[in-house]
């Protein structure tokens, strides 16, 4: 009576071993591009902590008892369909970001396949496997791409209590200024890391709670606005502190511990509905599947009327086709696109450096170009592309991946909008780096993500990115001199109205 299901495991034993070879395969080139974002200090990655949180609640649930045997084996099947599918976009595309999205799914699969949802300690495969995808590099992607679109939610949500507060508030974009001061939305006040936070510390506790398809969008939609809301109340309290510092002591809200410890403290707050929603739909009863005999035997169908082996084998050899297909990237720069540095600024003649071996296959393969010369005691580095999303991106990217120690100044509009940057090398020389991000339409920034939001709009334009090295120590008054000559002798006019 008992021998069917142990002749059907022998059956089966070969094929499900194919099966995980070929999700293997699929996983090896994202699970060691993931590992790199952890490793690349120029990633500023938390992932392998966040990786630690879902492997330690996945732990707390495999180690208590198994209450159920039945496992749909046709799920992880197509799972596995879905996974070769996305490995494949990732793969054409270059697109190493969708690639690395089959890890969720396997992560999602091996929590069905290991029943966590039928133990005694149970908890939500698909939950745990969202909580997995924040270990992906979801900070720069956001601040890549909506990060404008947060960075204006807020500053409209700050200048509107502001203005109900304070008297001489006048706001133009990100732009806030109480009193005459600027108080600047910048790309770090966005909210982004702070939100993505809120929203990993939701999906962790509903791994825990399991809460009914229903209850998780809204749980969603609350842990969202909670996020944007206490940012905005955070910038509230920054932008006090800039303009009345009186109000709090004398303290620079802006220097470290304070403007650390505020983030902290705002964050502790956002977390208080997430909370009380997890105690509201916690559900601590293990699922109890359904007995029926006709349940049972629906279970152990295959997926397809096909030889297990069959589909296994298939599946193995579509997982090696997939990795060796040719890589197509979509976001290529035009090809014809040149820099022509100053032969001097400032009285000072150009001395050419020469771009390294990695900078220069990176520009071959993905189109764009770029320039770099010494000016002097000023370092000019021009990059100019149609395809902001591959190429642009922060100072701190290269320099932390260069050995640098980067701090972020904040964004200076004294002669162009340009983020500051403080870069420190291991033999304690210190560097000023700014920044500016401008377009052929006369748009200029001071970040990557409002450049890309200007690129959406309008996808046929070129942008340049404008980095200016100079010893830290040089006073702002020859800083700014400088950056009136580059923009002298680059022709650069802005469309902007500066307040």
């Amino acid at each position: 009576m008992h021998s069917l299901p142990v002749q059907l495991n022998d059956k089966t034993i070969i094929p499900k071993f194919i099966f995980g070879a070929a999700a293997l395969v699929l996983a090896i080139d994202p699970v060691l591009w993931l590992v790199q974002t952890w490793r690349d200090p120029s990633y500023d990655s938390s992932g392998f902590i966040v990786f630690c949180v879902c492997a330690g609640i996945f732990l707390w649930s495999i180690t208590s008892d198994r209450l159920s045997h039945k496992v749909n084996l046709g799920l992880p099947l197509f799972l596995l369909t879905v996974s070769s599918l996305t490995r494949l976009v990732g793969q054409v595309f270059a697109i190493n970001v969708i690639g690395a999205i089959t890890l969720v799914l396997d992560v999602y699969a091996i929590g069905h396949l290991a029943a966590v949802g039928f133990r005694k300690r149970p908890i939500s495969p698909g939950w745990l496997a969202v909580c997995f995808a924040f270990s992906l590099p979801l900070e720069r992607i956001i601040q890549r791409t909506i990060g404008y679109g947060l960075q204006s939610i807020s500053a409209d949500g700050a200048c509107l209590v502001l203005g109900n507060i304070f008297d001489n508030v006048r706001c133009n974009g990100i732009r806030i200024l109480i009193d005459h001061q600027d108080v600047l939305v910048d790309l770090p006040c966005s909210g982004a890391r702070a939100l993505l936070l809120l929203l990993l510390f939701y999906s962790a506790c509903m791994s825990v709670c399991r809460p009914g398809f229903v209850k998780g969008i809204v749980g969603f939609g609350i842990t969202l606005l909670s996020g944007i809301l206490v940012n905005v109340l955070r910038i509230i309290f920054l932008a006090t502190g800039i303009a009345y510092p009186n109000y709090f002591m004398g303290i620079d809200v802006m220097q470290t511990p304070w403007h650390d410890l505020s983030g902290l403290v705002f964050l502790a707050i956002g977390c208080l509905p997430v909370i009380y929603w997890a105690l509201l739909v916690y559900n601590p009863n293990p699922f109890q599947g359904n007995s029926n005999d006709k349940k049972e035997r629906q279970i152990e169908k295959p997926l397809l009327r096909i030889n297990p082996l069959y589909q296994a084998v298939g599946f193995l050899v579509l997982a090696f086709v997939i990795i060796n297909l040719p890589r197509k990237p979509i976001d290529i720069a035009k090809p014809n696109i040149k820099v022509n540095l100053p032969s001097w600024i400032h009285g000072d003649i150009a001395t050419p450096v020469p771009l390294f071996q990695k900078e220069k296959a990176y520009f071959i393969k993905y189109g764009g170009a770029a320039a770099k010369a010494v000016y002097g005691q000023h370092g000019l580095l021009i990059v100019k592309t149609s395809a902001p999303l591959r190429h642009l991106h922060s100072p701190e990217v290269c320099l932390r991946g260069l050995g640098f120690d980067v701090q972020y100044k904040g964004v200076s509009h004294k002669t162009l909008p340009t983020a500051i940057y403080k870069a420190t090398a291991s033999d304690g020389t210190s560097y000023r780096v700014a920044v500016s991000f401008v377009s052929n339409h006369g748009h200029v920034a001071s970040n990557v993500s409002e450049a890309v939001w200007h690129w959406m709009q309008n996808p046929g334009g070129t942008w340049s990115a404008l980095q200016r090295i100079s010893p830290w120590n040089l006073d702002d008054d020859e800083n700014n001199r400088w950056d009136l000559a580059v923009m002298a002798a680059m022709d650069i006019r802005t469309n902007q109205p500066l307040i």
